[in-house]
């Protein structure tokens, strides 16, 4: 945890429909880079998230 951040909750999924070759690539890779699927999707969403909003919000 970061300074005063807490650790929020993980109460939701997200169900997507992905080829098993590029499944299978990414969990390979992330396992190669000793990180999760699942942590590396949640860094995206958060840096997606974040980068638009600020262009949405100005």
């Amino acid at each position: 945890m970061r300074g005063n951040q807490k650790a929020k909750k993980k109460n939701s999924q997200l169900v997507i429909r992905i080829n098993d070759q590029e499944r299978d690539r990414f969990v390979s890779l992330c396992e190669e880079l000793d990180t999760s699927a699942a942590r590396e999707i949640r860094r995206f969403i958060r840096k997606f998230v974040a980068e638009h909003e600020e262009q949405v919000d100005g």
